[in-house]
């Protein structure tokens, strides 16, 4: 038999809600996130929740259920971490990832309770979601614990280097916990929405900058370099990779923004975090090259109707030449694919326009 769909009812009656009520309502889903971690669920009605939340966001007391959630949930984490520091031996990793599949399957039903507040009071007010906000609260509250990452970082390398040594040793277990450090990435595509939704292109570059130094600071304490490479690739196609277009292209502080600035802190930014990305700096280059024969097209329509237009041309075409030649040395790290290009569309646009139209003349 087939496991029966998750379906609220249409509302019989209208609900008021005042401060006072919406206490009581918060106290209601308070105390059921207690009886999840508890794994104390026989007698949750998930309807009964759901309604309590979705009461609570319509009623403007969205902010009281989120806060809640997050006091209440970080406690428990709080709780969790230091029943794993307290563990001796060689159960730390067993008992760390029994509480992380506990978490997991506690964090999936809230979600599936507080469905209603993800769905339209989280967009509204660009907070995280829920789900993600859980594996954040997990990795600050337990993961970042110096206690647990120092004992998980020299535990996890010592299991690895036993493996390699061609000794026994628990390969499901070090695979689970190696995921359980992938699953944690993926809340870092929550933040990149957040932050391309709030922030120019060059700020959306220095979030994105600090967020992966911190993240590869913090990895490298307590992960294989193997396992570190797999999950900084996650979060460079999180927050960089789905959103390259969109920040080359963004209106008046994308790339051509930059360029018409002289803006070489964000080009160099921008170069060094799309070099991160398949053709991450091909689509720089292409920007650019487009960008630059723009540029010397409408440098020649501006310059018709001087009488001596051949001398001031060239001073100009000279002027933009030195102009990309010091993009290049202090944004693009004097890439020499980027000069080339560069130099084949001076190049191309002096044979074309100054030749074939003016010397000829």
């Amino acid at each position: 038999m087939g496991k029966k769909s998750f379906e609220i009812e249409a509302y019989k009656h209208r609900v008021v809600m005042d401060a006072d009520y919406a206490d009581k309502t918060w106290n209601i889903l308070e105390h059921a996130i207690h009886d999840l971690y508890n794994h104390n669920v026989r007698n949750i009605s998930f309807e009964e929740l759901y309604r309590n939340a979705y009461n609570m966001v319509v009623h403007k007391f969205g902010e009281k259920l989120y806060s809640g959630l997050v006091a209440t949930t970080t406690s428990h984490l709080k709780e969790i971490a230091r029943s794993l520091e307290a563990t001796e031996g060689s159960s730390f990793l067993e008992e760390l990832n029994r509480k992380w599949n506990d978490h997991n399957k506690a964090l999936r039903m809230i979600n599936d309770i507080l469905m209603y507040v993800d769905k339209n009071y989280i967009p509204q007010t660009k907070k995280t979601h829920i789900y993600e906000l859980g594996l954040n609260l997990w990795t600050e509250n337990v993961i970042y614990s110096k206690q647990i990452r120092t004992r998980l970082s020299n535990m996890l390398l010592e299991l690895v280097c036993k493996e390699r040594a061609g000794e026994d040793v628990n390969i499901e277990l070090i695979k689970n916990i190696t995921k359980m450090l992938m699953d944690l990435a993926e809340f870092y595509r929550a933040e990149s929405q957040k932050f391309i939704e709030c922030c120019d292109c060059g700020d959306y570059l220095k979030k994105v900058e600090r967020c992966l130094n911190e993240e590869t600071d913090r990895m490298c304490h307590y992960l294989d370099p193997s396992t570190e490479k797999k999950i900084t690739s996650v979060i460079e196609k999180e927050m960089i990779e789905n959103h390259m277009l969109r920040l080359i292209h963004m209106e008046n502080s994308g790339l051509v923004n930059m360029l018409c600035g002289d803006k070489y802190e964000d080009l160099g930014r921008m170069y060094n975090l799309f070099r991160r990305v398949t053709n991450g700096l091909s689509k720089i280059r292409e920007v650019t090259t487009s960008h630059i024969r723009e540029s010397l097209k409408q440098l020649l329509t501006d310059l018709e109707r001087l009488d001596d237009i051949h001398v001031e041309f060239v001073q100009r075409l000279l002027d933009e030449k030195d102009k990309y030649d010091k993009i290049i040395s202090l944004g693009f790290n004097e890439d020499i694919t980027f000069q080339n290009a560069f130099n084949s569309s001076f190049e191309s646009f002096s044979d074309e326009y100054i030749s074939a139209e003016y010397i000829l003349v």
